[in-house]
């Protein structure tokens, strides 16, 4: 008996298709990825096909910086989250982007992510929307330390907690929900100022600093075209980039399991994991 196929369905194919001919008709490509460039990397994403959240909202800065229970329960699911999205290592996604750059395909990558998977895989010509989550920050002096040593420090203080084990949530987070926070001892910075520590990313509630959007916004009127890639564009702080290439009548191609909230922009959209279809574009 002949072995069934195992190619993939001609709607698929005529989607990848069109995609490799947008690809190859638009040389110098504006880059925007999201959680969905690094789920393949075991890093969870936020949101479902349908662009709504799978679980609660992440912390607000609001209620980081005001509601110290707030805090110790961010530091200390973060504690456990870090030591599994500390040592995540970039897919075949980030690598084929990175070889993009390489090849001069590339205006700008801009990622809302804050794993640092594209500066690990070998990109440069990036702007971290979001902040990086290896990096923190003192918002009294505006010192940063790496999180390593910010994570060695929580450790240090919580002894009891670092044998936890806990299911892992996106952006290293990790669901502690029914544990008791009252106790955990979260540092501040020890120099003169003893300010508060914080990631150095854009929490809810934050804005995105203005000269990482007017960067990505001058780099946007030297491409031909926009890829999204593995975003649901539901957060306006990518949405917007869709918005400002369309009113450019730069045409918009994306990679993206389900809904996104540009889907109206579009010229067309492939459904797939983003290392899979990025690396047969290659």
């Amino acid at each position: 008996m002949a072995e069934a196929s195992e190619s993939p369905p001609s709607s698929e194919m005529a989607g990848f298709d069109a995609l490799q001919a947008f690809v190859d008709s638009h040389r110098r490509l504006f880059i925007l990825t999201g959680a969905g460039c690094s789920t393949e990397s075991g890093i969870a994403d936020y949101r479902d096909r349908q662009g709504a959240w799978k679980r609660p909202m992440p912390t607000t800065f609001k209620a980081f910086t005001e509601d110290t229970i707030m805090r110790r329960r961010y530091w200390a699911r973060g504690m456990i989250g870090w030591r599994h999205f500390g040592r995540s290592q970039p897919n075949a996604a980030h690598r084929a982007l990175a070889q993009w750059e390489d090849e001069g395909r590339i205006a700008l990558l801009v990622t809302q992510n804050v794993d640092g998977l594209h500066q690990a895989a070998g990109s440069r010509n990036i702007v971290d929307l979001h902040g990086r989550l290896d990096s923190v920050c003192c918002l009294a002096c505006g010192q940063r330390f790496t999180r390593d040593a910010i994570q060695h420090e929580l450790e240090r203080r919580n002894p009891a907690w670092v044998t936890l084990e806990a299911t892992l949530a996106p952006d290293g987070d990790a669901d502690l929900e029914h544990a008791l926070f009252d106790g955990f001892d979260v540092p501040v910075h020890e120099g003169p100022c003893g300010g508060m520590l914080k990631p150095d990313v854009v929490f809810f509630g934050e804005a995105v600093p203005r000269e990482r959007v007017d960067r990505a916004l001058r780099a946007m009127d030297e491409a031909d075209g926009m890829l999204v890639v593995g975003s649901s564009l539901m957060v306006y702080s990518g949405y917007r980039f869709a918005l400002a290439a369309a009113e450019r009548g730069l045409p918009i191609a994306a990679i993206n399991i389900g809904h996104t909230r540009a889907d109206a922009l579009l010229q067309l959209k492939v459904e797939g994991l983003a290392g899979d279809v990025l690396s047969r574009l290659l």
